[in-house]
């Protein structure tokens, strides 16, 4: 018999509503309780995983190191005692193909201008300006006392132009206008 082709009257389609809100009411709360239960369990279950595999994963590392260390060991010492001058080999023979050839040397004007050559004759130019400044300044400084005493009257000579002097100057006395009168006694 369907369950479409029943003679069902209203009343008992809700009733059998009814019945259906109830059981799902009371079907929430059981999922809810069965997915944590099922975290829960998840959980639980991690956890003794972890217990478990713990002490059996640190025994099977330690075995794969212990056997892998010799191994290694072997290999870097065949590396180092075959392959590697023969690496250092290649290596150098290419460093001498990809080495740029060095430029010709410089000679003549091109060596004058290198900026070492540059530098040390301004310097070398510099020395000699200043030795020869130098020497032209006591050169001029000896001349002018060498003139200065050529042109100077001894003491003697001094005190007797001075007398002269003094006996002329009071006798020709000069105006402000520059005529010359003699003095009126």
């Amino acid at each position: 018999m369907s369950v479409n082709k029943t003679n069902r009257t209203t009343g008992g389609t809700a009733a059998i509503g009814a019945r259906a809100k109830d059981i799902a009411a009371q079907a929430v709360p059981m999922g809810k309780r069965a997915g944590t239960t099922a975290v829960l369990g998840v959980r639980q279950g991690a956890v003794g995983a972890k217990e478990w595999a713990a002490p059996r994963v640190q025994v099977a590392v330690r075995g794969a190191r212990e056997w892998t260390a010799p191994r290694l060991e072997g290999a870097a010492d065949a590396v180092t005692t075959s392959v590697a001058p023969k690496v250092s080999s290649a290596l150098r023979s290419t460093a001498s193909y990809v080495r740029p050839a060095r430029p010709p040397a410089k000679t003549g004007v091109r060596r004058l201008s290198d900026r070492r050559w540059l530098l040390g004759l301004g310097a070398l130019l510099a020395a000699a300006g200043t030795s020869a400044a130098i020497a032209m300044r006591r050169r001029y400084a000896s001349a002018t006392a060498d003139a200065k005493d050529a042109t100077e009257p001894d003491a003697s000579e001094q005190a007797a132009a001075d007398d002269s002097a003094a006996d002329d100057s009071a006798a020709e006395a000069s105006s402000v206008n520059g005529r010359v009168s003699t003095p009126e006694r």
